[in-house]
């Protein structure tokens, strides 16, 4: 499996994009939402671990901008 593409996550309200390559502290993400970013499982991201917004909360507080999102609607992301 290859650690430097991006990983896409989404359900009906949000689609999460976490690239590992430029990731240097997932363990920050894991810590403040761990049933969203979990360490240990995967797929590594659950997007039914907490609401939208707490999660794109905590996707502003990525340090090194790993993780980044869009809300879906009728249009593409």
């Amino acid at each position: 499996m290859e650690t430097d593409k991006p990983n896409v996550f989404s359900n009906n309200e949000i689609t999460v994009t976490y690239n590992p390559k430029v990731c240097i502290h997932a363990e920050h993400c894991a810590r403040e939402l761990s049933n969203v970013f979990r360490e240990s499982v995967i797929p590594w991201i659950d997007l039914d671990g907490a609401s939208t917004q707490r999660i794109i909360r905590q996707i502003k507080k990525c340090p090194s901008g790993a993780l980044s999102y869009c809300l879906n609607k009728k249009e593409a992301c």
